[in-house]
């Protein structure tokens, strides 16, 4: 039973999902506004744009996403994704793109358990921990 991150945004989902494509290294599958759909007109005119589904997927793996009605957004707190990445190099380029105009919170380096691991919260506030471990 795969497990998947589902991101709500405050109107940056389609440029959140573009950026995370190039960090990742993954590719858009869907990218779905409300316009066009049987719920567009649940949503305010100047939000019809906004994106209702979004799909990236990343070496196999999936992170979807949507814009949250702003009535109904709120800003993530209490988790992080995870990216748990076995090349140390690709762990500080991946860390290093996510936090490009984001806010480090840990910076990427050895510790006990890691070969490389670093906190970051990108911009548009999506908490992020790259994890690259130390051979056995």
């Amino acid at each position: 039973m795969p497990i998947r991150p589902y991101l709500n945004f405050n109107g940056q989902c389609e440029e959140a999902f573009k950026f995370y494509e190039k960090c990742l290294g993954g590719k858009i599958v869907t990218m779905m506004a409300h316009e066009g759909t049987p719920v567009a007109k649940e949503v305010p005119t100047e939000w019809s744009k906004k994106i209702m589904h979004a799909c990236l997927s990343v070496e196999g793996d999936l992170i979807m996403g949507s814009d949250a009605p702003p009535a109904y957004y709120k800003p993530p707190q209490g988790f992080s994704v995870t990216l748990q990445i076995n090349d140390p190099v690709k762990a500080v380029s991946t860390f290093n793109a996510l936090a490009e105009n984001g806010t480090v919170q840990m910076p990427i380096q050895e510790t006990f358990w890691a070969e490389r691991f670093g906190m970051v919260v990108d911009r548009f506030g999506t908490p992020w921990m790259i994890n690259c471990e130390k051979a056995a």
